[in-house]
């Protein structure tokens, strides 16, 4: 993500005060609490467990426990996955499974095809400049950066806009073109790759971060020595800049959002599926199997070569994170909507119905909410359990004031949409 970190649904900017919250016969009740179950994990900052274990790992460095929960609360260095890497995933397949209610919903409104493509290109490009907003946020100029999620899903919008209604074929066809297309575009560029022995310090890639990372990948997929590198060399440095743009230190790259649209178009072929005619049941085997299938092919395109690497998007990742948000959303669904135990989720609800909210939030104000804290309680006050599980105990106070705020928000009838 660029850092993970975004969402969501799309109608233009505004805040709304609605009657009724939409009764849960109308909603795909599972979509909003795995919106929001996502909005909880970045708004508490994964509850600080990647900071804490590395507090632990200091004094017990060879803890497997502690070396899991790090593993599992930030983003792999390049080839892999962990739950934080699926954080930007869940975002591109949760737009693409809510376009197949959202227009289908403005069509039975009246809404004319024009009318409904010109507020995608309107979604997208409001998407994309609140992305660079929120990344410029305490910088002293403009961050022209495309590679925030927000960024990213703004780009692809409008296209997946365009496949809004097309057949099951069509979807195929297109997800296999864009993947393929990925896939040559990476292979076949003649100057990709680093000596991994030297490393490249030019473009940030240090000798033994190569040999710790890169020895057993392809040049095509090397951190920032790759087709998608040379592409922003050239398309970020455009715009006038402080500094010219030289490298993205961790790698991510503005083309992203050509395979992340297959993503997206994985999450509309779900959401058409689930408001098929299907009984509850079919479609939550059909979740299911199509979670395997992703898993396992992108299983087997990382042992043919294309390694499964979230900073570039590759295509066997795509496939494979797809693969775990099916599987996901299948969980809730079956739970939720089939199940009906839906009490519990009301948590994860209060925010997947404000993700836009809690995301700024999030994004502009978790450290002066932080300072806030310690301003009138302390300097200690997130020590109140030892200094190793500070970064657990500050995450958690933050994260409780946002959500606080989307209570209070949902309790009224507030809604901040794009």
């Amino acid at each position: 993500m660029s850092t993970a970190t975004s969402p969501l649904e799309a109608r233009p900017v505004s805040v709304v005060t609605l009657s009724p919250t939409p009764p849960a016969a109308t909603r795909l009740q599972s979509l909003d609490a795995y919106r929001g179950l996502i909005m909880v994990a970045l708004a508490f900052n994964g509850f600080g467990l990647a900071a804490t274990a590395r507090n632990y790992l200091k004094a017990t460095p060879d803890s497997g426990f502690w070396q899991a929960v790090l593993h599992q609360f930030e983003h792999v260095e390049w080839a892999g996955c962990g739950f934080w890497d699926l954080i930007q995933p869940s975002f591109m397949f949760m737009v693409g499974v809510s376009m197949a209610y959202s227009y289908l919903k403005r069509q039975r409104e009246g809404h004319s095809w024009s009318r409904m493509f010109g507020h995608a290109v309107t979604r997208g490009i409001i998407l994309a400049a609140l992305g660079i907003f929120l990344i410029s946020n305490s910088r002293r100029t403009t961050e022209w950066s495309l590679m925030n999620v927000l960024t990213q899903i703004g780009l692809g919008y409008p296209f997946l806009f365009l496949l809004w209604g097309r057949s099951l074929r069509t979807h195929v066809i297109t997800a296999v073109a864009l993947l393929g297309g990925v896939w040559a575009l990476y292979s076949f560029f003649p100057h990709a790759g680093i000596d991994v022995a030297k490393g490249a310090p030019n473009v940030g890639v240090s000798a033994s971060w190569a040999q710790a990372n890169l020895a057993d990948v392809k040049p095509a997929w090397h951190k920032n020595a790759n087709v998608g590198h040379a592409i922003d060399t050239g398309l970020l440095n455009v715009v006038t800049r402080p500094e010219p743009f030289v490298f993205n230190s961790g790698g991510y790259q503005s083309i992203n959002f050509i395979p992340s649209l297959a993503t997206m178009l994985f999450g509309l072929m779900c959401g058409e599926m689930l408001r098929s005619g299907r009984t509850p049941r079919r479609k939550f085997v059909l979740l299911v199997l199509a979670g395997i299938g992703g898993l396992a092919a992108g299983t087997v395109l990382g042992w043919m070569g294309v390694p499964l690497v979230k900073r570039i998007w590759t295509p066997s990742w795509a496939l494979y994170s797809t693969g775990w948000c099916c599987l996901i959303l299948a969980a809730l669904y079956a739970i939720i909507d089939l199940r009906q135990w839906r009490a519990w989720s009301f948590p994860l609800l209060v925010v997947g119905m404000n993700s836009i909210a809690i995301y700024s939030m999030g994004m502009m104000l978790r450290g002066w909410t932080a300072k806030t804290f310690q301003t009138h309680l302390g300097d200690d006050v997130f020590k109140v359990f030892g200094a190793n599980q500070a970064p657990m105990v500050q995450a958690t106070a933050v994260g409780l004031v946002f959500w606080l705020v989307c209570w209070w928000m949902y309790r009224r009838k507030i809604f901040l949409r794009i």
